[in-house]
């Protein structure tokens, strides 16, 4: 089993897709309009539905309610995280978070429209931090060098 795609409620479709294609470089397969667009890495049908359906023009949820947390977006290795990150920060988008997890590095931010970003690299399983008695991983929160990921593309 896996995850094949989320629908993110969005304001503003343009607005979204300037982020998640021209910063975070998805690319669009298919837009109806102003009501919802649908972008994919390498090609799927779509990874990420954006629509303004129950939303155009909306503002973020309060906090405390319920919802989406935040969608997580995997990178295959520690260079393209720290290309993507440079795009983030390039156009000057404020980072909430960077975190080492033990089994992966995270980087946290949000969209145009407050929905919570995690973009991330796994490491390879053979380096993952495992409970001393031995019932599985032992994921940590520590924080994250991001000069030194960003190092990764000098």
């Amino acid at each position: 089993m896996d995850i094949g795609h989320v629908h993110l409620k969005v304001s503003d479709i343009d607005r979204a897709l300037a982020f998640y294609c021209g910063v975070l470089g998805f690319e669009l397969q298919q837009r109806l309009g102003d009501q919802a667009a649908f972008i994919s890495a390498g090609g799927y049908h779509h990874h990420i539905g954006l629509n303004t359906w129950e939303s155009r023009g909306g503002s973020p949820p309060a906090p405390g309610t319920t919802g989406l947390f935040h969608t997580a977006i995997r990178y295959p290795d520690r260079r393209t995280l720290a290309d993507a990150v440079r795009r983030v920060l390039d156009a000057g988008i404020a980072l909430d978070g960077a975190s080492d997890h033990g089994v992966s590095e995270a980087i946290y931010l949000r969209d145009p429209d407050s929905n919570g970003v995690e973009l991330y690299r796994d490491r390879a399983r053979e380096e993952w931090p495992r409970a001393a008695d031995g019932s599985g991983v032992a994921m940590v929160t520590a924080p994250l060098d991001v000069s030194g990921l960003l190092a990764e593309l000098d």
